[in-house]
């Protein structure tokens, strides 16, 4: 059962089943938000990035961002920490590695990162139960990967 079935048409979220690219998607959505913001460009670069990964190959651009859409309005109601726990049970350890790198990425990459975005990220490293030690090494190789 995906996001658009478990989800939409439902009022109470606590049993939200997603799928690995609709909790990634989540993960991403949250992370590139955590500032209380998304600019078109963010929504944009999110689009870009997930529709170059393997995970979702079946996701045509307009279905990403319908998807990132549907999140989004989910988030703005009271959905942050069910849709976040159904996200994060979504995901395998490797997926959760990989989507708190992307999600890294995509907040670092603006150059400046808010009080809020470095809260969120050390929360979610350890919400996704990743390792301090590889969430270091993960956010060492994008500040590295961003001084170019």
């Amino acid at each position: 059962m995906g996001l658009f079935d478990a989800v939409l048409g439902t009022q109470n979220q606590t049993k939200t089943a997603l799928n690995p690219a609709e909790g990634f998607a989540v993960i991403i959505l949250m992370a590139t938000a955590s500032d209380g913001y998304l600019s078109v460009e963010q929504a944009n670069s999110i689009t870009f990035v997930l529709s170059r990964m393997k995970l979702f190959k079946s996701y045509p651009h307009e279905m990403i961002n319908k998807l990132i859409e549907k999140i989004l309005e989910i988030l703005q109601g009271d959905g942050f920490n069910s849709l976040f726990n159904a996200a994060r049970d979504s995901l395998s350890q490797d997926l959760r590695e990989a989507a708190f790198a992307v999600a890294t990425d995509l907040v670092l990459a603006e150059g400046i990162i808010a009080e809020e975005e470095k809260n969120f990220l050390n929360d979610l490293y350890q919400a996704l139960g990743i390792s301090s030690e590889i969430a270091r090494q993960i956010v060492q190789v994008i500040l590295i990967k961003n001084r170019g």
